[in-house]
């Protein structure tokens, strides 16, 4: 074993036991990473890195779209858009059996589709939707298993935050990996609403049927929503805007429809931006911590002597692929999404490409599979989330919750991995 071996195992090491002590994972990786290419290269070469690494994170043109998504997810919160799409989604399907829980999985989905959050869209259906599934007889369990789950939608319908950071890490189109998540998200959707229709039971009749007048007039509160959907996703897909452009325009409609509704002013605006920032430099810290990482594995050679293993195993690539799906699941049990995206992908995704998947198909079963990170335990972000907004949920009632919808997710993981046609006909398609 080389040095550069030896210092590569000691990196990792180091790198785990500071974010088990509760460092934040973009400064672990930060430490590490020029620590690490220190001991290789030297301390000159180490501290260039670290002056030039953070100001060509900032200031790359394919990252400036990451804070426009969360400010556009934020003015959406704030807006109220998220009460809206409840509104109409329980005209249309609140008489059904399991009509608030079908509400409620819809709603999530059009406030994904503008939000690029998990945890905001789990966070902001919490509020909205949980008070009325309890007074309509729904079991803590549930309610918070649809609203967890129905969270997870955030990153996997566009735009979508992670995404765009896989797609920045890997060099990979953002655009054509916004429209290959379209199809999966639908997918997701559906699964999710049948899920819902079986395991509802007896939430037959939460509420009373209305008339067709009625339930077109509930659809007038969400042209904001299908307004920015096809302003961002729908110019993308046409080649009309560059993902950063369509950011850029659908933080601007998001803000104005905020504006003009009179639900954002002066105040709100300030802290809406506030917010934003504070998000954006959570994850800017994160992708120069991963930059800094980056370059260490680079100069030790660990993604290519990974890619050389597992190559060296034959085991085939779905068997690969599937080991590979494995440990993200297992490491979806520790780590937060973004942290795995960031610290995981410039590992694996050599050995992807070697065994000649498409990096786009995998960006989004990567995606999915960190879904399920966010509702299993022990970190479960979205299940945190709830339990934070609503404080007499319990935890374990809430994994409960999420019990079948795991289940679903690993049936959808199955399917698309093995039929990546699924996923990649629509990207095909663009302009």
């Amino acid at each position: 074993m080389s040095e550069a071996d030896f210092v590569a195992i000691g990196g990792f090491v180091v790198l785990f036991a500071l974010m088990a002590l509760r460092v934040p994972v973009g400064i672990a990786m930060g430490v590490v990473g020029v620590g690490g290419f220190a001991q290789i290269v030297g301390w000159g070469a180490a501290l260039s890195q670290l002056a030039i690494t953070p100001l060509r994170t900032i200031t790359d043109y394919n990252t400036s779209l990451i804070p426009m998504f969360i400010l556009m997810g934020v003015f959406a919160t704030r807006s109220g858009i998220s009460s809206e799409l409840f509104g109409a989604a329980r005209a249309w399907v609140g008489h059904k059996r399991g009509g608030l829980g079908l509400a409620t999985i819809s709603a999530c989905s059009g406030f994904a589709a503008i939000s690029g959050s998990s945890v905001a869209t789990a966070a902001t259906m919490s509020r909205v939707a949980l008070p009325e599934m309890r007074k309509a007889g729904y079991s803590d369990e549930l309610a918070t298993g649809v609203i967890a789950s129905g969270g997870t939608l955030g990153i996997l319908i566009p735009p979508s935050v992670v995404l765009a950071i896989y797609g920045y890490i890997t060099q990979q189109d953002i655009g054509t990996l916004f429209i290959a998540g379209i199809v999966p998200g639908i997918i997701a959707v559906i699964m999710y609403l049948a899920l819902v229709w079986v395991i509802a039971g007896k939430h037959s009749a939460a509420s009373e049927k209305v008339g067709l007048k009625e339930r077109f007039i509930a659809l007038r509160g969400i042209w904001a929503v299908l307004l920015l959907f096809v302003s961002v996703v729908g110019g993308i897909y046409a080649g009309v805007v560059t993902p950063t452009e369509a950011a850029a325009a659908g933080a601007f409609l998001t803000g104005l429809i905020g504006v003009l509704r009179g639900r954002l002013g002066l105040r709100e605006l300030r802290i809406s931006l506030v917010d934003a920032l504070r998000t954006s430099v959570s994850i800017y810290t994160i992708l120069i911590g991963a930059m800094l990482f980056s370059s260490f594995l680079a100069i030790t050679q660990t993604p290519q002597k990974m890619t050389a293993w597992l190559t060296a195993l034959d085991l085939g690539a779905y068997p690969t692929l599937a080991l590979i799906l494995l440990f993200f699941l297992f490491m979806g049990c520790i780590l937060d999404a973004m942290a795995m995206i960031i610290l995981l992908v410039p590992i694996v995704f050599p050995v992807i490409m070697a065994l000649g998947f498409d990096p786009i198909w995998f960006g989004i079963i990567i995606v999915m599979t960190v879904e399920l990170g966010m509702i299993t335990p022990p970190i479960g972000m979205n299940v945190y989330i709830i339990n934070g907004v609503i404080r007499d949920t319990k935890l374990t009632t809430i994994f409960r919750g999420v019990v079948p919808f795991v289940g679903v997710d690993l049936v959808r993981l199955v399917l698309l991995a093995a039929i990546p046609a699924i996923t990649l006909w629509l990207p095909r398609t663009m302009s």
